[in-house]
C-alpha cells in the first residue's frame, strides 16, 4: 500500500486562511486561527502566501527532545502523533522545530500539531484552490515528474525554437 504525503503548492493559496479556521475548529472548537496547527505566512506586497504545518520529519526533532517519549511515529499513516497521557507539557518539542509547526495553547496547557486529522485532513477538504493536498506519494512523483518535462520543454522551445 502506498503511503500517503501532505503536498502543499503555494501559487495556489490565496492566503484566505480557511484552512486555519477549519483546523482551529475541529481540533479545539473554536474558530481562532493563533489555535490552528496549519498557518498560512503571508507576504502581502508579494502576494505570495505559504500554508506552513508540521512535516511529519522522518527524524523529527520534536520526537527526539521529548524527554517522556510522548511523540512518536504512527506506521500506518507515517505522522508523527502526541500521547498526552504522556505529555508533561514541558514544550521542549515547540523550541525543537524547525519549521515552528508545533503550537502551544495556553487554555488547555498543551502542546498540539498537525495530526493529519486521522487521515482525512480537513484543511485539504475544503480548500477550494487545492493549495494543501493529501496524495499517494507515487501521484505526487509522478505529478512533479510531469511539471519538471514541462518546464523542460518549455526551456527547450525558448532557447533552440522547437
Amino acid at each position: 500500500m502506498s503511503k500517503k504525503i501532505y503536498v502543499i503548492d503555494p501559487e495556489r493559496c490565496t492566503g484566505c486562511r480557511l484552512c486555519e479556521i477549519v483546523c482551529s475548529v475541529k481540533h479545539m472548537g473554536i474558530s481562532n486561527p493563533a489555535k490552528s496547527a496549519i498557518h498560512i505566512i503571508k507576504w502581502d506586497q508579494e502576494g505570495f502566501y505559504l500554508p506552513m504545518h508540521c512535516q511529519h520529519c522522518e527524524d523529527a526533532p520534536c520526537m527526539a527532545i521529548c524527554p517522556k517519549k510522548a511523540i512518536s511515529r504512527d506506521e500506518v499513516l507515517d505522522r508523527v502523533v502526541i500521547d498526552y497521557d504522556l505529555c508533561i507539557g514541558c514544550k521542549l518539542c515547540v523550541s525543537a522545530c524547525p519549521f515552528g509547526a508545533m503550537g502551544y495553547d495556553p487554555d488547555s496547557k498543551r502542546v498540539f500539531k498537525c495530526d493529519l486529522c486521522d487521515g482525512d485532513p480537513q484543511c485539504v477538504r475544503f480548500c477550494d484552490m487545492k493549495a494543501v493536498d493529501y496524495v499517494e506519494t507515487s501521484h505526487h512523483s509522478l505529478q512533479r515528474m510531469r511539471e519538471s518535462s514541462e518546464r523542460y520543454s518549455e526551456v527547450m522551445r525558448k532557447h533552440c525554437g522547437a
